[in-house]
């Protein structure tokens, strides 16, 4: 047996977000975010599934709270639904919006468990796309104003804020892959919408320090590691590519005020560029405290022409995966961890990690082990990286409980707790008690 100890102050948590658990899409005054367009769009999500009722977390969040603090967990992550706050994207604020959130917010502290808000995990106001969505500088201002008035409303209840999750997602997954919403498919609206996010992201960094807001404020990447299938100089530049994507393209600007040269020239050569206005870089790289860090899956690449927009295609070598096809290789996610110190040892929270595994309830028991070995191969990752002297956190497992899974609808579960998407009854699985053990112990433990 070998015991792996974390450090005494370190934040253990979950994850969740606004349109995977709130449901309630047309109560509270919220209005409809592009999730709600695109969900009602045949053939966009699986089985014709949408966020309409979710977990009910809108009007369960007491329980869910409760299972937290069974849980003991330290922090909790969670997102704000910007329509349910500005219904309109901007003007006039919706004060049931607000009221609902500050609820939750007092409860979690209320019990012990830190606030870490995530302002914007995808759901963007129709409203806001149909005049042009991130492609609209109106949709910059109009966060910022969101932004600023989550600030005002939650300073001294909130201490740990990030931007934006995952902004690969949100500017190729769904603008050039098309897999998300608002499912376009174009390089150039991608890279507009990406740098736009970056601008307000700089933006609402700037109105926090000027508002004198409490605590830290950052952003989460959904960063990748991919190792080339071969020695040849093809293969690792197309490596270079896939991991510089998802981290640099949106970290060097805010670090060190410029996008990775290679792929911009690589963009270039496919007719698109960054659409840089003067004082943009100055804006985003307005100095943050934190960043929040998504890691899933680590893969063996090689050069392929045919292989999409960065032509890095993806090698099956055999690997055990996870049930939505994620090659489990916790070790990439020290590799990216060391990876990201080019830019100074800067603090970093694992905002998200975690297994799709679909095991269901066998005489009322649900013994999902490969999410176990997946948390524990990923923990011993974070303690090793912790051990080189990197300033990690906190670690918030993905997900408290099965959700709304984007465009897989309810088809993958991520849940350390079981959700009856017919009754809405909760089921912790054997991974929240295993977890509760290392949370409660501060220390994870392994056997041979």
């Amino acid at each position: 047996m070998t015991i792996f100890q974390f450090p005494q102050d370190f934040m253990w948590g979950t994850a969740t977000a606004a349109y995977q658990i709130e449901g309630a899409y047309q109560e509270g005054g919220r209005g409809l975010s592009i999730w709600d367009t695109f969900a009602h769009t045949p053939g966009k999500v699986f089985n014709g599934d949408n966020g309409n009722v979710a977990c009910d977390s809108y009007h369960r969040y007491e329980e869910d709270i409760r299972l937290m603090k069974e849980l003991g967990i330290r922090t909790y992550r969670f997102s704000v639904s910007w329509p349910r706050i500005f219904p309109n994207g901007d003007g006039e604020v919706n004060q049931e919006g607000l009221d609902y959130y500050h609820r939750v917010v007092d409860l979690l502290n209320e019990n012990g468990i830190e606030p870490f808000c995530t302002l914007y995990h995808w759901d963007l106001p129709q409203v806001l796309q149909a005049a042009g969505g991130w492609e609209n500088r109106r949709t910059v201002q109009a966060f910022v104003q969101f932004a600023e008035t989550m600030f005002r409303e939650f300073h001294g209840k909130i201490h740990h804020w990030l931007t934006f999750n995952e902004p690969w997602c949100i500017a190729f997954l769904s603008n050039m892959l098309g897999v998300h919403a608002p499912g376009l498919t174009n390089l150039q609206t991608a890279i507009d919408v990406g740098h736009h996010l970056l601008v307000a992201h700089g933006l609402s960094v700037r109105r926090f320090r000027e508002l004198g807001t409490s605590g830290q404020i950052g952003i989460a990447p959904n960063v990748s590691w991919a190792v080339p299938y071969s020695t040849s100089e093809e293969d690792k530049a197309a490596c270079a590519r896939t991991i510089s994507l998802h981290s640099d393209w949106f970290l060097q600007p805010i670090y060190q005020a410029s996008y990775p040269q290679f792929l911009v020239d690589w963009f270039a050569e496919q007719g698109a560029s960054v659409p840089i206005q003067d004082g943009d870089m100055d804006i985003i790289s307005e100095p943050i405290d934190m960043i929040g860090i998504n890691y899933y899956s680590m893969s063996v690449n090689r050069f392929n022409p045919e292989a999409g927009f960065l032509q890095s295609e993806e090698i099956n070598m055999g690997l055990p995966v996870t049930d939505i096809g994620w090659p489990v290789e916790s070790r990439g996610l020290y590799e990216v961890l060391h990876y990201l110190q080019k830019y100074g040892n800067i603090d970093i929270y694992i905002t998200e990690n975690g297994a799709c595994i679909n095991d269901d309830i066998v005489n009322g028991k649900i013994q999902d082990d490969r999410r176990i070995s997946y948390m524990q191969q990923h923990l011993v990752q974070v303690h090793r990286a912790i051990h080189d002297g990197l300033h990690i956190k906190g670690y918030m497992a993905w997900s408290l409980m099965d959700n709304f899974e984007w465009a897989e609808g309810y088809n993958m579960r991520f849940g350390m707790i079981h959700v009856d998407f017919r009754t809405q009854v909760r089921t912790p699985k054997e991974s929240y008690y295993w977890y509760q053990n290392v949370v409660n112990n501060n220390w994870l433990e392994t056997r041979r």
